[in-house]
């Protein structure tokens, strides 16, 4: 079911402020019993293979176990799992950490977990024969993401900003979630004009033809960043430090391992875990991967990487001008490659 980008902004603020409260007030699961927490929960994504996942079985996790206990739909609710309690680690678009932490939900990001280049990144597409060609063309128009508040709309802002429209122009532009299972469909069936797409779905559906790319994000930056960041929260951090200190590392090295071996090994690689855990036919759109995406050596944080997005929020009136720091919002305590 499409919903509007008005509605669910309301009820991601609102959701914000409820996260805010319940980590106040909700007793952390770990270390109660003065021993650190050895079995990480988390949300997985069926079909795919996370670094945390990766570093597992690749041994880099050493004593520390992964077990999830559903599937992910999006940064957002990552974050509010996380700061709840009802997941220990979560990923999130940096610009989604950003808004939580300024609404007093207590995460603490400790290495990156996706970004963008050449090879991985985020597109705009429409059917052949669309009136859509530039940013004026996107007043009045459905475009789908599959979440808000998060990296999608960001950069769909960003484009139609350089593209030169108003604020009052972009209002007009509406944004609709659609999940990323489904996103090339709904577009195909006319239930919405525009879609962002990447990885997997976008390869597929561009393998399928009939579909004009208008922009990606990669171009609107100028750039190859770190977009999103893994995180805890700061209570379990100060609970179980020597736990998230492994995490980190191991995540750190399955980046590396990740970045220096031929494709054709991490793709097997990355097959042999999904077979193992969702069955063969789960793993046959693996052979789409192309690369990490990581900008920086074992996903090292850098302040620039939250700085631009502070800005972004600044700008668009989200956020005062010094409400919060990149600072606030990260750690590289526990990264081997920060030293």
């Amino acid at each position: 079911m499409l919903k509007s980008w008005r509605r669910s902004s309301s009820l991601l603020a609102a959701l914000l402020v409820a996260v805010a409260l319940l980590s106040g007030c909700i007793d952390d699961r770990v270390g109660a019993t003065g021993e650190e927490d050895k079995v990480l929960q988390y949300n997985s994504a069926p079909g795919s293979v996370s670094f945390p996942e990766l570093a597992e079985d690749l041994g880099y996790l050493g004593e520390v176990k992964l077990e999830s206990i559903g599937s992910t739909t999006g940064g957002p609710e990552s974050i509010q799992l996380t700061a709840t309690k009802q997941t220990d680690f979560g990923s999130a678009f940096n610009g989604a950490i950003i808004k939580s932490v300024a609404q007093n939900v207590k995460i603490k990001s400790v290495i990156g977990s996706y970004g963008r280049d050449k090879h991985t990144f985020i597109g705009a597409y429409v059917l052949e024969g669309s009136p859509i060609q530039t940013a004026k063309d996107f007043i009045g128009k459905k475009v789908g993401v599959n979440t808000l508040g998060a990296h999608l709309e960001f950069m769909t802002k960003d484009y139609l900003r350089a593209g030169g429209l108003t604020d009052k122009e972009i209002s007009q532009v509406t944004l609709v979630t659609v999940p990323s299972g489904n996103a090339e469909q709904i577009l195909r069936s006319g239930q919405i004009d525009a879609v962002l797409l990447s990885g997997v779905a976008r390869d597929r559906a561009l393998e399928k033809g009939g579909l004009i790319e208008l922009f990606k994000d990669i171009d609107i930056y100028q750039t190859e960043f770190t977009a999103g960041d893994y995180f805890f929260a700061e209570e379990y951090i100060k609970n179980n430090p020597n736990t998230v200190r492994q995490f980190v590392e191991g995540v750190a090295k399955a980046i590396e391992w990740e970045r220096t071996t031929p494709r054709e090994e991490v793709i097997q690689r990355m097959e042999s875990i999904v077979d193992k855990r969702d069955g063969k036919d789960a793993a046959l759109n693996l052979k789409y991967w192309k690369s990490t995406g990581i900008a920086t050596e074992g996903g090292v944080i850098e302040p620039e990487e939250y700085q631009r997005w502070i800005d972004w929020l600044v700008q668009s009136g989200d956020l005062k001008e010094g409400q919060v720091k990149p600072e606030d919002l990260y750690t590289n305590e526990f990264n081997p490659y920060a030293r």
